[in-house]
């Protein structure tokens, strides 16, 4: 009986050490990004950790939403996802901790980091005005509030008020005027609307291209994605636009980020935080940026590739904490407005 107990012992202790060394060598990511570039990434990270990468893809929503079902049996470690407004909105429901690492404090600005370390920026995307070649000129443009212009009317396309993009944009409007101003702001670009909103950002496109109006808000992600797409109808419409960057004379154009959050009950949160690091680093920033057209959140990494083509420009250096925290807001004035 006595051996029976010592054997049983060892058992378990091999088994403790098994798990134990199975935890210290992996991180669960749960992540809405879905680029080849975040692979290429997360195998280089792996080679050079020994750290094994188990991901689970899916929206923002849908992920939030699965953490917040599987509370503390939770296996996420690290969430990855755009926009600001759906970092915060992880942070907001208490399923986050802070981050405590100098290497990202010293990687990622401020201004695109939570107030309290709970989310840092990885990547940043330009909202910029995209225009017809044939009906607009580069001197008709200058804000987003000149878009409310009666001389824009029936020419804006823009996609639902569902969207976040769209969202954190009305968001940032209200930090900086107020909600009075952005209401009008909102209802203004209403009343020009060249048809009911529809479609993502590509789609937007494609409709200059085929007449149905003159200017739109994108993000310069999809530009470059359409100018490098396969399909030529892409190539095609995208080639019939042109890029302003609004907003420089005031408070710079706006952008949004994609970045992330460990989780409150992480099995592995020291591997997450080594994850997220090596991404703020400089050689994935310039991955993130040349292969993939996305701004580094990193300063000391150029902008390469399409992006620098379009040049330099003022970027809203608004804190995007701002972004999550008047969303309802936007929201709500989506509504009345009647933006659809």
């Amino acid at each position: 009986m006595k051996y029976f107990f010592l054997l049983l012992i060892l058992l378990i202790s091999c088994k403790t050490e098994k798990k134990e060394s199975k935890t210290k060598n992996e991180v669960n990511v749960y992540t809405h990004r879905h680029y080849e570039t975040d692979k290429k990434l997360f195998a280089e990270f792996e080679k050079e950790t020994g750290i094994k990468i188990n991901i689970i893809k899916a929206d923002a929503d849908q992920l939030i939403a699965r953490i917040e079902q599987e509370g503390k049996n939770s296996p996420a470690d690290l969430l990855l996802t755009v926009d600001a407004g759906n970092l915060w909105k992880a942070k907001e429901k208490g399923l986050t901790i802070a981050i405590n690492s100098e290497i990202l404090k010293n990687n990622i600005p401020s201004y695109l980091t939570d107030e309290d370390n709970h989310w840092f920026g990885l990547t940043k995307r330009a909202r910029v005005i995209v225009y017809s070649n044939e009906r607009v000129t580069k001197e008709e443009l200058s804000t987003y509030d000149d878009l409310t212009n009666e001389k824009w009317k029936k020419r804006i396309l823009i996609r639902p008020s569902d969207n976040i993009y769209n969202q954190s944009l009305l968001a940032s409007i209200i930090a900086h005027s107020g909600l009075e101003n952005s209401q009008k702001w909102a209802a203004g670009i209403v009343s020009n609307f060249a048809r009911k909103p529809a479609g993502n950002d590509r789609d937007q496109i494609k409709a200059i291209a085929s007449g149905e109006g003159d200017i739109a808000l994108v993000n310069t992600y999809y530009i470059a994605k359409m100018i490098t797409s396969d399909d030529e109808k892409e190539r095609e419409a995208v080639s019939k636009i042109s890029i302003f960057f609004p907003n420089q004379e005031t408070t710079g154009t706006h952008i949004n980020i994609s970045g992330g959050l460990v989780l409150k009950n992480a099995p592995n949160k020291e591997n997450a935080i080594k994850l997220l690091e090596f991404l703020s680093d400089k050689k994935s920033q310039q991955e993130f940026s040349f292969a993939n057209y996305e701004y580094p959140a990193n300063p000391e990494v150029e902008t390469s590739g399409f992006l620098l083509e379009w040049g330099v420009f003022k970027e809203d250096t608004l804190n995007l904490s701002l972004l999550g925290k008047y969303n309802l807001d936007a929201v709500k004035i989506f509504d009345k407005v009647k933006w659809n």
